[in-house]
């Protein structure tokens, strides 16, 4: 009579152990990315917004020729966003930004003008 092997029943488990472990480390490698993405594209929205607000307010106080929400729009479009609003209050502009990333909108509100 032969006796069967036990180690012969567990052969290429760690084959399939590997496997797992490297899907894994794939699946959270690609989490990782599309997560910095959408970190930088937030970051390029709220620097986008932050800079229109700033031309606009330049604008605004006659440092540079033109019309506020317009160099806005310029400098935004610029950063590939989109002034959705532009709020003028004397020498004080509140811009409202809008970009996506993947297809959802990122939007960032900014206020500049002279110290109160």
């Amino acid at each position: 009579m032969i006796i069967p092997h036990r180690a012969c029943a567990d052969a290429g488990a760690g084959a399939v152990l590997s496997l797992a472990i490297v899907a894994t480390a794939v699946v959270f490698g690609l989490v990782a990315v599309s997560l910095a993405g959408g970190l930088t594209a937030r970051q390029r929205v709220v620097g986008a917004s932050d800079l229109a607000a700033l031309a606009a307010a330049d604008t605004a106080s006659g440092a540079v020729a033109g019309e506020p929400c317009e160099r806005a729009a310029r400098v935004a479009a610029a950063a590939n966003a989109v002034v959705s609003s532009c709020q003028i209050d004397g020498l004080v502009v509140g811009v409202t930004v809008v970009g996506s990333f993947a297809g959802i909108p990122i939007t960032s509100r900014s206020r500049a003008g002279p110290p109160p």
